[in-house]
This record gives C-alpha cells, structure tokens and sequence, in this order.
C-alpha cells in the first residue's frame, strides 16, 4: 500500500487535507485518519455509540475488526475536537461517516480515496490504508516508541512472551502517550512546514 513516510511530506500532505473543499465527512475523514491510523474499513464503519469522550476512547467491537479481537483507540485532544466538530453534523444517524446519499449507509470505501487523488497524489504516492504504514515507520524511526506498542496499536497479532494474544487494555497508558505525542507531532509538521525534533531525534 503506497504510503508517504517522510515527514515532510507528510506536512504537505496534512495542509492539502486542510484545504480540502469537498464533503465535510470526507474531510473528517482523512484528518482523523492519521490519528487513528486504523484501517480504512474500520474507520469509515465507525458508529458514534462506540466513542466514549468522558475516558477519551474509542472501543471498535470484534465483529468489524480484522483479528476478529475488540481495539481500544486512546482519543487525542485533536482526535475529540474533530469528532465534537463532525459531531454536530452526522449525530442525528448511526454512522459517524455517512454515506453522501443516505446516513443509513456508510460512507463509500472509496471516499478518501478519491479524495486523495482530487488533492493530487497519485495511486503510488498514497492510499488510505497508507496512513497505517505512515505512523508505523515515523512513530519508530522518529518519536523512537516501542514497536510492540506501535504493532499492539495498529492491531497486529501481538503476543506476550508465553505465546499469549494481548488483550485490547494491554499497555494502555504508554498508548495514550504515543497517541497523544504522535498528534502534537502532526500539528507541528503541519504548521511550521518544517521537520521537528522530538525527544532529541530530527527526523
């Protein structure tokens, strides 16, 4: 899956987001994307029963995951503005992104896709399942987290030493810090247009 992973160009990518004029929940969409870096399915299935703002979490149930296990989310503070901001515009339905004819349905598995390609990054350049790979290598390579707590977000099978499935809780405040960092990262490579260091590492 064609991915941006430099951080520059991932800024360029995240001010393009910003200056999207399409459909509102469209836009949503790819600025949460990042923050989540979920898959793409899981993302645009998301149902606002399963967001809690109180604890700051997002609990997508089994059934729509690909390991077939529950994932926990940790909500950033820019992750809960821009679902308070969509909030207001999709409540009344079932599906945080719905679908542009109907909020019965969900929104199109080629929405952000296609919106991608109107912002005019081509089929090898970036996808949406491309937001995963883009947080993977910089929240390694630059903010320098644990892999295991990188793969245990991005809800790979991840096991303890004896062989056994973590479960969806497992290393949850180191995840809540990652996620948060890794948001405040975003912001700073999107306004100053330029890389940051981050705990003494320039990418």
């Amino acid at each position: 899956m064609a991915a941006l992973t430099e951080p520059k160009d991932v800024g360029e990518l995240l001010r393009s987001i910003d200056g999207y004029e399409g459909y509102f929940v469209t836009k949503c969409a790819l600025r949460l994307a990042p923050l989540f870096f979920v898959r793409p399915g899981e993302l645009r299935q998301a149902e606002w029963t399963e967001f809690d703002f109180e604890k700051s979490e997002w609990n997508i149930p089994a059934s729509r995951m690909k390991m077939n296990e529950p994932h926990l989310v940790p909500l950033s503070p820019q992750a809960v503005s821009i679902l308070k901001e969509l909030q207001s515009y999709t409540e009344d339905g079932k599906y945080v992104f719905p679908n542009l004819r109907t909020n019965t349905r969900p929104m199109s598995n080629m929405a952000m896709l296609s919106a991608l390609r109107a912002m005019g990054y081509a089929k090898d350049e970036m996808t949406a399942h491309g937001f995963r790979a883009m947080a993977r290598t910089i929240l390694d390579q630059v903010l320098g987290f644990r892999p295991d707590i990188i793969e245990h977000q991005l809800a790979h099978a991840v096991r303890d030493p004896l062989g056994r499935a973590y479960n969806r809780t497992t290393h949850l405040p180191e995840r809540r810090k990652m996620m948060n960092q890794w948001a405040d990262y975003l912001d700073q490579i999107k306004v100053r247009g330029k890389v940051i260091p981050i705990n003494g590492q320039v990418a």
